[in-house]
Formats: C-alpha cells, structure tokens, sequence
C-alpha cells in the first residue's frame, strides 16, 4: 500500500477489488436468501387458490397440487445448496480477505518514520489494526448476507406485488423507503459514537500494553494500587462512550420497530383485508401477501437489529484508519536507488534541522572520512543522538544534504541505506523469539556457525551456553529474560553479524559491567577495523583511542580534533575530561560554555 487512504469506504474499496470474483460468487449465492423469502409466499398463494377451487374431498387435488409441491421442493433444494456453497466460499474467501487487511496495514505503519512511533503507544496501533481486521469482515459479512439480500428481496416483492395491485408495490416501495430514511437518520449518529468508542478502546488498550511493558517499575515503586487508578480513568471514559454508543443504537431499535409496526402490520396488511372484503384480490393472494409482508418485516427488523453493528463497525473502522490516513513524514523519492557504499564517506552539506520551530542544527557542514573513527561527546541534548539519526534518516532534513560515498541520503532508498549501517543502541530491544532467530537478525542469510562466531566475538555465547535451551532459548517480551548487559551483547552480536561498512554506537557499553566492557571492547576493536565508525559515548574514556573526536554543545560543533589535540587545547572537551565522575559525564551543562 503505498498512498493513504481518505476513507474507511476507500480502504475497504482497496482491498475488495483484489477480491472481487469471490466475492461477487459468495454474494450470488447468498441472494438465495431473497428468493427464499419471496417465491415461498406465492407457492402457498397458489396452494390455497388451488385447494379453494377444487373443494373440500375433491379427488382431482392431489394431481393439481403436484406442480406447486414440486417447485416448492425444488426451491428448497436451491436455496440449500446456494447457502452452503456460499458458506463454503465466505470461510475460503474472508480468512484471506482478513490477512490481506492486516498485512496491508502492517506493512503501511512499518513504512512510518521514527517520529511517528515515538508518539503512539505500540498497543494502541495494533488495537486499531486487529479492529479494521475484525470490523471490516463484520461490514462484509453483513452487507453479503444480510444487506443486500434484503434489498434485493424488496425489489422482487415489489415487483410481484405490482402484479397483484400497483397500490400494494407502492405501500411497500414507500413503508421500505421510510424504514431506510430512518435508518439513515440515525446512521450517523451510531457511526460517531462508534468512531469516538472505539478511539476510547483503543487508548485504553493502549495505556493497558505501556503498564504491562512496565510492570517491573510499577513492583519495584508498590504503584499496583495507583497503576488501578490511573487506568481507571481511561476505563472511565471508554465505559461512557460505550454507554453512549449502546444507548444510541436501543433508540435507533426503537424507532425501527415502529415504522415495521405501522408500515408492515398496519399499513399493508390492513389495505389487504379490505381489498379482501372487497373481494379484489383473492384467498391466495391474501396468503401471499401476508407471507410476503411477514418475511420482509422479519427481513426489516433484522437489518434494523444488525444495522447498528454495520455502523459500529464503520465508525471503529474509521478511527482505525487513523494510523494508515497519516502520512509518511519520511517517503523514499519517486526516482530512489539503491546505495552503494564503497568507502563509507560522509558529509553533512549545510545541514539545517529542528524538532520543533528553534532548529537544533543550523547549516551543519562537516565530513566524516572514510574509515575514520569518530567520537561524540557533549552533554545529554546536545545533539550527538540528533547526528547520528540523521545518517540513519529517522528523519529528514529542514534543508542542506547528507552525503554517503557522494550519494544523497535521500535520494536512496531507506532498505538500502540501513543495510548500509549497523547501529548498536543505548537501549537494546530483542524480539520474543530464539536467540538463534534475534542475532540471526543481522543477516537472514548467515549460517548457524556463523550466528556462533558472531555470539563468541561479542561475548554472548559463554552465558547463551549456561540456558536450558541454549540458543534456541525463547528471550521474553523485549528481552525481559535477559539482563541489560546480555541484551547489549546480543545486540552487538547482531550488528556484527550484519558486517556493514558502517558502524554507529550509541552507549553500546553503558549497559555492561567493567569486566565484560573490557571483552567487548575487544570485539568492537576489530568491528570497527575498516569501517566508518561513529561513537556517541558519555564514558569518555572509551573514546581515547578515535581518530577524532567531535564536541557538541547546543546543536553546534564547538571542538575537532583527537583526544590528545583537545586535551591540550584546555578548552570545553578538557573541562568534560576533569568533569568526569565514575568515568561517565553529568547529564546537564555547568559551567563555562564555549561558542
């Protein structure tokens, strides 16, 4: 899926046309319904015309009931077979009709930049992904079985009774259009209240998810009793919008039942008999028009019963579609290539870039030799994160360019530029699956030993070995089995595994006690080797040995140069040097501030 989509009507209309011939099939089949409903009442008009004609004992009867008897047992035959192959069709077509949804979906949301995660809750966006899953199947199973069968079972009632009298097909024409206005009327009104439950629902559902994620800082504070109270207020709102929504649809019942009552029971029913002791119409017409009346009233009502849920299900849609009506703030260009990186140079080329209206950056311009180790440094919110994620294009540049190798970063694709860039986060995150499987993640293709060198080189395999199942040990949520420093090496087996030309740590050794940094540290040497390297670290003293190190303050680039060079200097690098406590920097800006 590759544009948005203004509607839940064109989402659905999107996914239905790649399904169409099944669908059109399933809903032939289930028109069934309309015929069963409309030729079983002229049957029995016709038995009875026949039985009144002969008399009461007449031993010419049963020949002359044959036809009808026939066709009626031909009808049922039909009508039966038509339901089930139509079953048959719905349970092989809507199963793939949901996959397609969700995947569709999926695949949208994943295309989001950073930004747009960092803003929504993760529980949240897959609530309103299972409920565009789960409420457009709804709208299709309605409107298939339901719907459209009642319509067309309307139209062909109308007809018939046009036959009969042109003034029962316009009783039925106008009592069918009043039960629609009706319903139309209060269409809305279900839709919007669904729409606002249903973002109610998924908030709260959200909230749910963030707390769970959390619940080893809710044990740790004793906020079991608070986390209660603070989700009970998302309770408390989702409950009110359900309470509005069912309340809603119990007066929209209402008011349906009334027009069946007046329009089906009264009306038509009533003009009948009089027509009846008029003598205008006969027995068997009577029986036909009162069975006609009575299946498409039974027919009304169930729509007026289901309608609810069809609009429910729209108004959940449409807040579902939130997440795939956003736009991608970071699209890749109409003409994108794939990048090549031969040496790994980068350039920032006037490099303008803010979070909000005071931009942090402001025509950046600096090259990053190829091969060249750099270090980062500054206090938290100077911008060594910002930098390094813009290489990685989360997100894009207020203007000037970023260059690998002279290409522009955003003129290539984003696949390629990330296959191009092995990133260690501070904080790293594992998928719920094997250890095989999350350091395996680095490169598909890599072969089990290959999976084992990477683990050995990044010091995991000694404590992966120790594990029940070994590698094959599934890691929890996030890696919550794992301890923060098991989590870091697994991740950097990843990325080693990954062996792109680019490197980028961000704290990748904040996480690991001294002894095991000294290991790593080890393994990193050698990463490192021939690659363009970039080390954001608030352990200055894992960044003696770069080539250069670049010093931020406030968005800007106020030193240059190697450990030794900036030492000597005295300027801010050597102030952060003595700074240091524990070998880490404090977390805010004190003291002199160098322009």
């Amino acid at each position: 899926m590759t544009s948005m989509f203004s509607s839940s009507r064109a989402f659905i209309w999107a996914i239905v046309k790649r399904h169409w011939v099944a669908l059109a099939f399933m809903q032939l089949f289930w028109l069934a319904w309309a015929l069963d409903t409309t030729l079983w009442p002229i049957i029995f008009g016709d038995l009875t015309d026949l039985i009144m004609t002969h008399g009461e004992g007449s031993r010419e009867i049963w020949s002359t009931l044959g036809q009808p008897i026939t066709y009626g047992i031909l009808l049922w035959i039909g009508v039966e077979v038509s339901y089930r192959l139509g079953g048959v069709l719905m349970a092989y077509t809507l199963p793939k009709f949901e996959a397609d949804i969700r995947i569709s979906m999926f695949q949208y949301v994943q295309g989001h930049s950073h930004r747009f995660f960092a803003n929504h809750l993760a529980g949240s966006i897959a609530n309103k992904i299972a409920d565009m899953t789960q409420n457009v199947h709804e709208i299709i199973r309605l409107l298939v079985t339901l719907i459209i069968p009642s319509i067309t079972a309307v139209i062909i009632a109308t007809i018939l009774f046009s036959f009969v009298s042109p003034f029962f097909a316009g009783l039925l024409a106008v009592w069918m259009m009043v039960h629609m206005g009706v319903c139309y009327y209060f269409s809305k009104g279900c839709g919007s209240r669904s729409q606002e439950h249903g973002e109610a629902r998924s908030t709260l559902s959200g909230v749910l998810v963030d707390s769970l994620s959390n619940h080893l800082t809710v044990k740790l504070f004793g906020r079991q009793f608070f986390e209660k109270h603070f989700i009970g207020r998302y309770q408390k709102a989702e409950q009110s919008k359900n309470f509005s929504s069912l309340l809603y649809v119990e007066k929209m019942k209402l008011a349906i039942a009334i027009v069946c009552f007046l329009g089906g029971g009264v009306g038509i029913n009533g003009y009948m008999l009089y027509c009846w002791k008029q003598g205008t119409i006969t027995t068997g017409e009577v029986v036909f028009i009162f069975n006609t009346v009575w299946n498409i009233t039974s027919m009304a009502w169930m729509v007026g019963l289901e309608l609810p849920r069809l609009f429910t299900a729209f108004g959940i849609c449409r807040q579902a579609l939130s997440v795939i009506k956003e736009k991608h703030d970071v699209v890749d260009s109409s003409k994108a290539a794939e990048l090549e990186v031969t040496n790994g140079e980068i350039a920032f080329d006037t490099v303008t870039f803010a979070y909000g209206e005071e931009p942090l950056f402001e025509d950046l311009s600096l090259t990053i030799w190829a091969g060249q180790k750099v270090g980062l440094v500054g206090f938290s919110g100077a911008g060594k994160s910002s930098f390094a994620h813009l290489i990685l294009r989360y997100y894009d540049v207020s203007s000037g360019s970023i260059y690998i190798d002279n290409q522009d970063i955003s003129q290539v694709t984003q696949g390629s530029l990330h296959r191009q860039i092995s990133m260690i986060p501070q904080d790293a995150t594992l998928f719920h699956r094997t250890l095989m499987e999350n350091i395996r993640y680095g490169r598909l293709d890599a072969t089990d030993e290959e999976v084992l060198a990477a683990a050995k080189l990044a010091h995991c395999h000694e404590f992966i070995k120790e594990l029940p199942d070994g590698y094959d040990t599934l890691v929890g949520e996030r890696g919550v089995k794992l301890s923060g420093g098991q989590k870091q090496r697994i991740s950097i087996a990843r990325a080693m595994l990954a062996d792109a030309p680019i490197l980028i740590l961000d704290e990748a050794t904040s996480a690991l006690d001294s002894v095991t940094e000294k290991y790593i540290q080890q393994g990193l040497t050698y990463l490192m080797r021939g690659r363009t390297t970039i080390v954001v670290a608030h352990r200055l003293s894992t960044l003696v040995d770069m080539d250069r190190i670049l010093v931020f303050s406030r968005g800007k680039i106020i030193e240059d140069g190697s450990h030794a060079e900036l030492l000597a200097r005295g300027a801010h690098y050597a102030t952060l040097w003595n700074m240091q406590v524990g070998g880490f920097l404090p977390d805010y800006e004190v003291g002199k501030h160098y322009a």
